[in-house]
């Protein structure tokens, strides 16, 4: 993909095609607010680049029938979803409906290095199904702050050796695409946005708890990062005074007292003391716990593992309700791995929000899991580069 949009008008009428699918000549007139030969114009611009093509012709509102007009099937992106302990990758089309999805666990940890190494891996396998001769985009998620103009992680708690790290740049130069890089959870909250439960939410709040914990913030369908890219670190809200330590080197944060880490930790230290007949069984086993594992034990009835649960709960509620008195969204979603914990951890979120925050924010205040899964942080992964594309050069 070598055009832009040369306008932005261009620019809205591609970011439309890509949220709705293909339209006519004449639907696309009443979304845009363009005279109609200005629209024609604008239109068969489009159509020269190649980033849009005629799709049919349309429905007959009366008259003579129009062609539709949708985004160039050709166009692929790629969106990279890297986590504390596993990379997803998936190829996606300009509608970005995901064409392929591949999964790997892999340690953060590990450096940028080795784990880009495994990107490329993967991305070349989807290439190899068929899935995209190449890519025109991709869209990169990693789990802490990034100065998002520069596309470089900034002094990231749970991932040594990737501070200042040229991310956008070295995988731009491999890939041989444009890159975009941004914290994970904002590209969680962008694929709930796109294609998830907050599709038809303007203001919302969308919570990632998994080996850390994130907000992204979306304030008028934006994502909001803040003057430096650090908006949302809520992980390090201070919950216990003179609290655990956390990684950060601070104490008492919400992400050391509940995390999937701290979960795991809480778990196997309950199993030991004798506190859990069903964890100590699930530890000698495995040698370790999990998230995963409280979350089975606790839908088998288990009490320490339900106790756990509604602790960790109360604590993000007692974060999300702060948030909530301040921001007064319209939707508060939760995601990451911890949400297999599901009804659980999600009555206490409530619970805690609905008691402490104000009347009028939680009225009519939703508070839900997240729809898609591990699909989006790389939908919206899709989504952040397609944005970028799909805005004048």
């Amino acid at each position: 993909m070598t055009a832009r949009p040369a306008n932005t008008h261009q620019a809205r009428l591609l970011r439309l095609l890509r949220d709705e699918g293909p339209n006519s000549r004449a639907q696309l007139g009443d979304r845009i607010d363009l005279s109609r030969s200005k629209l024609a114009v604008e239109v068969d611009r489009l159509l020269e680049t190649g980033l849009v093509v005629a799709d049919g012709l349309a429905a007959s509102r009366g008259g003579r029938r129009s062609h539709n007009i949708r985004l160039a099937p050709q166009l692929r992106f790629l969106g990279v979803d890297i986590g504390a302990t596993s990379i997803d990758v998936a190829v996606t089309n300009a509608e970005l409906e995901v064409l392929g999805h591949l999964n790997h666990p892999m340690d953060v940890r590990e450096g940028p290095v080795a784990v880009f190494e495994q990107v490329l891996v993967m991305a070349a396998k989807l290439r190899a199904l068929g899935l995209a001769e190449g890519f025109d985009g991709a869209g990169i998620g990693v789990p802490g702050p990034v100065r998002f103009p520069e596309g470089v992680p900034v002094a990231p708690p749970i991932m040594p050796g990737w501070d200042g790290f040229p991310v956008r740049e070295a995988l731009s130069q491999e890939l041989g695409c444009p890159v975009m890089v941004d914290n994970d959870v904002n590209l969680m909250a962008m694929g709930e946005q796109h294609a998830g439960v907050a599709r038809t939410v303007g203001d919302f709040l969308c919570v990632k708890i998994g080996t850390g914990i994130g907000c992204g913030i979306v304030v008028g369908g934006q994502v909001y990062r803040g003057t430096t890219g650090s908006a949302g670190d809520i992980g390090h809200i201070q919950v216990e005074p003179d609290g655990r330590a956390c990684a950060c080197g601070n104490r008492g944060c919400l992400e050391a007292h509940f995390s999937g880490a701290a979960l795991a930790r809480d778990a196997e230290d309950a199993a030991r003391a004798g506190r859990s007949a069903e964890l100590a069984s699930r530890l000698e086993a495995a040698g370790t716990l999990t998230a995963a594992d409280v979350a089975a034990a606790a839908a088998a009835g288990d009490p320490t593992a339900l106790d756990l649960i509604r602790e960790g709960g109360n604590r993000v509620g007692q974060v999300i309700a702060g948030l909530v008195s301040f921001f007064n969204p319209g939707l508060v979603v939760i995601g990451g791995g911890v949400t297999g914990l599901g009804h659980n951890l999600l009555a206490s979120v409530r619970t805690q929000v609905y008691r402490q925050s104000l009347p009028l924010a939680t009225g009519n205040l939703p508070i839900v899991l997240g729809e898609l899964g591990p699909a989006a942080g790389v939908t919206g992964a899709a989504r952040l580069i397609s944005d970028h594309l799909f805005s004048p050069a």
